[in-house]
């Protein structure tokens, strides 16, 4: 018999992680539901369990605990079969809250960037083993340019865009594919109650979304779509403008 199908869903206590969760759950596949809320990881591993039949295991994951990061990738990726990775974590401060404590500023880095580079760098290997996988790293549209009101956040997302970039041309090299996905505004518990939201997109669509991009083999996808315009055009302002807008 073939190894199952293993899907990590890094971040999985997340609304999108459970939407992933939700959409992937199959009686051929195994599910990893990695985060730091027990209860809710076992509450959507149990759900997924009934509703469909498939194996799903709550792990305690901390994207900033580091030196767990090798054993557990070590645990995940000794096995064989289809290996495929959703990272969905991440921190959002606001950025007035930021500004007045720049402590903040080194926590989201951490929690949004360099506990992805972490974790991931330490999942390569085996996925290049393996010779097959996906991985869908969820940035967003604040990593396209650094504005006003997000900018350390968008700092975070622009290098977990770029490391991703770097990482889908080593893993191509194995048969593994890697996505970028940019969301705009979703609506999750980051951006409760935030102001100058528009057109928020579900946690279910991002899922949805994600991986019909990811079985196109695309590299890059914005979510919704539209927002690949609008950035488009917020990309294309002057510096000198742009500078004085408040965005």
């Amino acid at each position: 018999m073939s190894a199952k199908e293993t899907w990590i869903i890094l971040g999985a206590s997340s609304a999108i992680g459970r939407a992933f969760a939700r959409a992937l759950a199959r009686p051929d596949v195994r599910l990893v539901l990695a985060g730091r809320d027990m209860d809710d990881l076992r509450a959507t591993a149990a759900d997924v369990a009934v509703a469909s039949g498939a194996e799903a295991e709550p792990v305690f994951f901390d994207a900033v605990a580091f030196a767990s990061h090798a054993v557990l990738a070590e645990a995940w990726g000794s096995g064989e079969g289809a290996l495929n990775v959703v990272l969905v974590f991440g921190l959002m401060p606001e950025q007035g809250a930021i500004d007045a404590d720049p402590a903040l500023a080194h926590a989201t880095i951490d929690a949004t960037f360099t506990g992805a580079v972490s974790i991931l760098h330490h999942l390569a290997p085996h996925l290049e083993r393996r010779k097959t996988g996906i991985v869908i790293g969820i940035g967003s549209v604040a990593g396209d340019r650094g504005r006003l009101k997000n900018y350390v956040y968008g700092a975070a997302k622009a290098g977990l865009h770029t490391y991703l970039a770097g990482l889908r041309s080593r893993l191509a090299r194995s048969g593994v594919h890697v996505l970028t996905v940019k969301p705009g505004f979703v609506d999750t518990a980051m951006t409760w109650g935030l102001p100058g939201l528009f057109l928020v997109a579900s946690p279910e669509k991002i899922a949805r979304t994600s991986l019909a991009a990811a079985a196109k083999a695309k590299n890059v996808c914005y979510v919704p779509g539209f927002w690949r315009l609008i950035m488009l055009i917020i990309r294309a302002i002057p510096e000198r403008i742009f500078k004085r807008l408040s965005i």
